[in-house]
């Protein structure tokens, strides 16, 4: 039988490239630059410029990302990615800057960035590693205990520095890889009832903001003129686009929006170009999961199926936590909608983690090659 070719030429790994995933990023970036540049006349052309240049690296460093072989960089660097996530986000904690209540952010240079926001990928490296490593006995206490150590220390460390909503991203992601991982269900269940169970007496440790987010977050309502303000807001910005949009110079609501451009992307898009826009972006975030998913069961190694997963669970979690904001069903905890929202920082991280997957699928010829051969 004739060998299969490993593909190991530049040429052949671009050509390999997942054609779905590009386009669909593609789409929701242009979209991304038509809002920013929508909004302009009320906050200027900076972000657009700003967003503009984010993509161009993103889409760069997407490309060098899939031309690397990623298990030559899980297997070699894993140990020095783990260090150094842990190091990041404690020279953030003692030298960040805050923005509102969090401090998750660095300054360097001339420039400001969310360290987090880098972390979900070096992260998703670290965690993939260590599953793989644990895989046969990951029903085990101890090999539990160690990847609870793993991933307790990294989100322990953002919820320091009051990043609830990357916090909780953190948690979908870890929850999903150990899931897929074949994590017993009881774990998950003993989990759920240790929550509830300390629900009570971790309110208490909470600051009043916080409480008042939580509770109006779920009933924005109940406080329309303070805490439930934004939401309400953001949800009437939605509507108000109808099914077609107000029109790229038209809208509103959107001007009376906290961080209009970000965290409330979604009820701005909608309001500027309608539900069709809005439509269209969750179905191509709906294509990305689906596709990573997929490439994630052709990975010729589970290390690069478990590191698909993460990336997958934490499109779904941002993009659920997000909506939610907008349509004022979940409470207002500063996430972005991916590949929309504006923020280098977030627009990096996002193809940051698509240049991953593309990496897993430009690789996966050698699967192929193995199983033919074995």
């Amino acid at each position: 039988m004739k060998p299969l070719s490993t593909g190991t030429g530049l040429k052949d790994r671009l050509k390999q490239f997942d054609i779905c995933l590009l386009i669909c990023t593609s789409v929701l970036s242009i979209m991304s630059l038509l809002l920013m540049y929508s909004i302009s006349d009320t906050l200027g052309f900076g972000l657009l410029r700003m967003q503009a240049a984010s993509t161009l690296v993103g889409v760069f460093v997407m490309v060098f990302l899939a031309t690397v072989d990623y298990q030559e960089v899980v297997n070699k660097l894993w140990v020095i990615f783990l260090i150094g996530e842990i190091g990041l986000l404690g020279i953030t904690l003692v030298f960040g800057i805050a923005e509102g209540e969090n401090q998750s952010w660095l300054e360097i240079g001339p420039i400001t960035i969310q360290p987090s926001e880098f972390v979900k990928g070096t992260f998703i490296v670290t965690f993939s590693k260590h599953l793989d490593m644990v895989k046969h006995k990951i029903n085990h206490p101890l090999s539990l205990l160690g990847l609870g150590v793993h991933a307790g220390a990294i989100i322990g460390l953002i919820l320091i520095s009051g990043d609830l909503g990357v916090a909780l991203v953190y948690c979908g992601i870890v929850a999903l890889m150990l899931f897929c991982a074949g994590l017993s269900l009881f774990y998950f269940l003993g989990a759920g009832v240790a929550a509830f169970v300390a629900i009570p007496y971790a309110w208490d440790f909470l600051k009043e903001y916080q409480k008042k987010r939580i509770i109006y977050g779920f009933n924005p309502e109940a406080d329309p003129e303070d805490t439930g303000y934004q939401a309400l807001l953001g949800r009437d910005a939605l509507a108000n686009g109808g099914f077609f949009g107000q029109g790229i110079n038209g809208g509103t609501y959107y001007k009376g929006l906290f961080a209009c451009e970000n965290d409330f992307a979604f009820s701005t898009l909608c309001e500027k170009f309608g539900l069709a826009c809005g439509i269209l972006v969750l179905i191509c975030l709906a294509i990305i999961v689906i596709r990573v998913f997929m490439i994630a069961r052709t990975s010729r190694k589970d290390s690069g199926a478990f590191l698909c997963i993460g990336v997958a669970a934490a499109i779904v979690v941002q993009t659920i936590e997000n909506v939610g904001m907008c349509l004022a069903m979940l409470p207002v905890i500063g996430i972005t909608l991916p590949f929309i929202s504006y923020g280098g920082s977030s627009t990096l991280a996002m193809y940051l983690l698509l240049g991953m997957v593309h990496s897993v699928k430009t690789h996966r010829v050698k699967y192929n090659f193995e199983r033919e051969h074995a």
